[in-house]
């Protein structure tokens, strides 16, 4: 979910990732923390637009299923 950034590492201004804190850090820890937060701004967003009626609740259903699928998939290639 990190392929939004530039080949040089450098991330829009409205994903600001926080920093990770904890004693079992690694560069895998790291990236999923990044890869969960990516995965609830998106949700938010699809809710606000599920919300003023810009998306069906099944079209937001269905963004978030999307989403959870990939987020799943990045846990399982950085841990597994």
């Amino acid at each position: 979910m990190t392929e939004s950034a530039g080949s040089d590492g450098i991330h829009s201004p409205l994903e600001g990732f926080s920093h990770y804190r904890g004693e079992d850090w690694s560069p895998e820890r790291l990236a999923f923390h990044q890869n969960l937060e990516q995965f609830a701004d998106r949700v938010g967003l699809i809710v606000g637009l599920q919300g003023n009626g810009k998306i069906s609740q099944e079209a937001a259903y269905d963004e978030i299923k999307k989403l959870w699928s990939s987020l799943r998939g990045s846990r399982s290639s950085l841990f597994d």
